[in-house]
């Protein structure tokens, strides 16, 4: 049942947050996501208030947090806590209250940004990155295309928010696409899945409906994703009503292509950019497991290829305002 709210009030002067008995809400600090009482209002001692975030989201269809469910999963880890941040701009059910704050230094901002590309990429960063590798891409070169958060893979294999992940896919219209990219972060690892033609039909001889998962380190076994992956394309197609049996979904080819490898530990969030780029660039317009790999070799492209496009998505980056969210 939706519950309904009446005010939610900020004193700047006691640094009082009062809320109401019938909000649920919840506060994204840098490490976590910490929820507020819903009996009284909590004062913060000094240390506290520097870590909380002046952002707040409040889900009015979800669970209280003294929940089973809540009780069960205990804290948020940060990425999960970046991944609902986001997640409300696909779900109507949430509202993200912004507080007035004081503006990031573009002088500290672009100062790390000469370095940034070179690190591993978190959630956050690779984010910032890809949406405006995204922007710089025609409209019409995205028609044929859509992409799924890069958090929500992950997300899915945990029970507690499989359900909201299936929700926001489904507003994606990922079966009248050709390709879908699904960037995944496991084990502190990147990787790139595509989707491809999954709706059309498997005697299609011109459009293979089939999977492609790109990975820079091979030698950390691509395939043990495989499961996990079929339990999330097995879960799409039943959330979105699809016809097709779970045999034909399990029947699916998932290809892995023998793409560039990294030279470091640090390089997997860069080189998954990089093939999302090349990949737009190149994808045929009709995918066919008969002429797989394609484009998509070992001798793919050079690492002065991949440092020149890490360059190019540093500048777009420090010309953007998503560089706010970082």
């Amino acid at each position: 049942m939706t519950q309904t709210f009446t005010e939610f009030t900020l004193s700047s002067k006691t640094n009082n947050y009062q809320v109401p008995l019938a909000f649920k809400t919840y506060s994204l600090s840098r490490n976590h996501m910490v929820p507020f009482s819903m009996r009284k209002s909590q004062r913060m001692g000094r240390k506290e208030r520097k870590l909380v975030e002046n952002i707040s989201i409040i889900d009015v269809d979800s669970p209280s947090p003294t929940s089973a469910s809540m009780k069960a999963r205990g804290n948020l880890t940060k990425q999960e806590a970046d991944m609902i941040k986001r997640g409300f701009l696909a779900d109507s059910s949430m509202i993200l209250v912004d507080f007035p704050r004081r503006r990031r230094s573009k002088r500290k901002i672009k100062s790390k940004s000469a370095t940034a590309m070179q690190n591993k990429l978190d959630s956050g960063a690779f984010e910032c990155y890809f949406q405006n590798l995204w922007r710089s891409f025609s409209e019409d070169k995205k028609t044929s295309f859509t992409y799924l958060d890069c958090l929500w893979f992950e997300l899915h294999r945990k029970s507690a928010y499989k359900a909201k992940v299936l929700t926001w896919i489904q507003k994606k219209d990922i079966f009248s696409k050709k390709y879908v990219l699904v960037p995944i972060v496991c084990w502190r690892h990147w990787s790139l899945l595509i989707f491809c033609h999954f709706g059309e039909s498997t005697k299609s001889e011109t459009r293979t409906p089939c999977m492609l998962l790109l990975d820079s380190l091979e030698k950390a076994n691509p395939r043990r994703l495989e499961p996990d992956i079929r339990k999330f394309v097995l879960d799409i197609y039943k959330a979105e009503g699809r016809l097709e049996t779970k045999d034909f979904i399990y029947q699916i080819p998932l290809l892995v292509p023998k793409v560039p490898q990294q030279r470091n530990g640090e390089e997997c969030g860069s080189f998954v950019l990089y093939f999302i780029n090349l990949f737009m660039e190149s994808a045929p317009e009709d995918f066919s497991t008969q002429h797989f790999p394609y484009f998509m070799k070992d001798n793919w492209f050079t690492p002065e290829g991949l440092k020149s496009f890490c360059e190019k998505i540093e500048s777009l980056k420090e010309n953007s305002d998503v560089d706010e969210l970082l």
